[in-house]
């Protein structure tokens, strides 16, 4: 299956820090299951991207952007895993010395 360029709109989560999610420009969250929605929560628009295979993206494979867009219509960008050493920063200090 050939991967076309596509205008999407990428949305942040009120819900959940540095969860994105990417939907067709067209179709808006038509085809975004009502579950996701809702574990997603506010949708606040973060930009309008036209989406190339040349393209590159900070933290997605554009290739697999490109193709749950075509395939489902949107992707879902999910947050960073953090090392267990960085956990310490969302520590109370008193805890990270038990």
């Amino acid at each position: 299956m050939s991967v076309k360029p596509e205008i999407c709109s990428i949305y942040k989560s009120s819900k959940r820090d540095e969860m994105y999610l990417y939907v067709r420009k067209a179709d808006g969250f038509q085809r975004v299951p009502e579950a996701l929605v809702e574990m997603f929560g506010k949708a606040t628009l973060f930009g309008t991207l036209l989406l190339t295979p040349e393209k590159k993206l900070a933290r997605a494979d554009v290739a697999l952007v490109l193709a749950d867009l075509q395939e489902k219509g949107f992707y879902l960008q999910m947050p960073p895993q953090r090392e267990n050493y960085m956990l310490d920063l969302f520590r109370p200090d008193e805890s990270k010395y038990q």
